[in-house]
């Protein structure tokens, strides 16, 4: 991060975010090329995040991430202060990170009045189960 943003205030700052996203301590100061993937994902994450975005568009995220990068990745995007768009078919991720739902189908994206266990509930009645 630090040369990617050389013209940023103390590396701190870095280390902080990172931090947010589960790369603390030593960790943090390792080069790419000896974390592990999860932890390369963090990173990522970090970076995407750094600049402040208004909004962030995830398609399945949490795809190939084991559960503590998980986890570091709802600490980190719970902290993020702009809008998330998120598509997932991790219930664990979508329940500890978004509060509205919204249905898409037949061209339309409406705001879905329930919580996931509700709009699991609206499928199996459509599909008789």
């Amino acid at each position: 991060m630090a040369e990617k943003w050389p013209e940023h205030r103390p590396v701190q700052d870095f280390r902080r975010h990172l931090g947010s996203f589960g790369l603390s301590g030593n960790l943090a100061l390792r080069p790419m090329y000896l974390l592990s993937g999860g932890q390369k994902s963090r990173v990522s994450f970090a970076m995407i995040t750094w600049e402040r975005p208004h909004i962030l568009i995830l398609d399945e995220p949490t795809n190939h991430l084991d559960y503590d990068a998980i986890n570091a990745l709802i600490k980190g995007l719970n902290e993020f202060k702009g809008g998330l768009v998120v598509v997932s078919h991790d219930e664990y991720f979508l329940n500890a990170l978004c509060d509205r739902l919204y249905l898409v189908e037949d061209g339309d994206c409406l705001p879905f009045n329930g919580d996931l266990n509700d709009y699991r509930k609206l499928i199996q009645d459509r599909l008789n189960l």
